[in-house]
């Protein structure tokens, strides 16, 4: 369970472009995820990000790129991020607290959605670290489960502890009052860790490569007819990803031009 969490009332904000934080979980020395106001203009699909940030020292927004992790429908924005101790931004974000603001450019954008990829039968998410929150908004999504008869999640951090966000949210979309007998047999999730023993070990990469997963799942490999894919981590894990989904015969999408597979490339280190 995260070590802490605080919540507070909702209020107005103040300030042009400023959401009020309404709760923080710590789940470790590294990661933490925070809730706040959703701005009435706000539209968006599950999947995209926006930039949201503090003012700076100089008086000056610092705002980077964040997936959005709640469902488009939510009342409320969640975000999740790790906490890198010199990042100009991060260094200060990780000690928000409930009341406090942050500054949200309520304009969605990114390739991580669903009208960017041609219809299919599986869906792989494939996620290191924090790039699972775009996942977090795209599995609470009825329209997820509409339109994949699958959907395999593979998330991999260093330590067993770093896997807590994704492993909670997973193990609650069953009982989830909206989407609950959606997910009903279609989900399987394949939790890695690269440096603490857990049951499942391996990157990512080498899982799909060495076919792995594959035959941990008892599923067949990637078929481009049916399988299609979503990739949110570092810069190099999307790079030997789109290596492996274009070997099986994958092309990459967009918005304007959908295919069978997709990548995030705006993602907080």
């Amino acid at each position: 369970m995260p070590d802490t969490t605080i919540t507070a009332p909702k209020a107005t904000p103040t300030l042009p472009d400023a959401q009020e934080v309404t709760s923080v979980t710590h789940y470790t020395d590294r990661l933490f995820a925070f809730r706040c106001t959703r701005p009435q203009s706000l539209r968006f699909r599950s999947g995209e990000f926006v930039m949201i940030g503090l003012m700076g020292d100089n008086g000056k927004p610092l705002l980077r790129a964040y997936s959005i992790a709640s469902p488009s429908w939510d009342e409320e924005l969640e975000f999740y991020s790790i906490k890198v101790p010199d990042g100009p931004l991060t260094s200060r974000l990780q000690h928000i607290q409930p009341g406090e603001q942050i500054i949200l450019r309520p304009k969605p954008v990114g390739t991580l959605v669903l009208d960017a990829l041609l219809p299919g039968k599986r869906l792989w998410m494939l996620a290191t670290g924090t790039g699972i929150a775009p996942f977090a908004s795209l599995l609470r999504d009825p329209e997820t489960w509409e339109k994949y008869q699958q959907v395999i999640v593979m998330h991999t951090c260093r330590e067993v502890a770093e896997l807590t966000y994704g492993r909670e949210l997973i193990e609650a979309l069953p009982d989830d009052p909206l989407i609950g007998e959606l997910v009903e047999g279609k989900l399987l999730y394949y939790p890695a860790t690269t440096r603490e023993d857990s049951p499942i070990m391996g990157r990512v990469t080498d899982n799909l490569k060495s076919g792995k997963v594959f035959s941990d799942l008892g599923i067949a490999p990637l078929d481009p007819e049916h399988d299609r894919a979503m990739v949110c981590g570092s810069l190099d894990f999307n790079k030997d990803i789109k290596a492996i989904l274009e070997e099986a015969g994958l092309r990459e999408g967009a918005n304007s031009s959908p295919a069978e597979y997709v990548v995030e490339k705006a993602f907080v280190d």
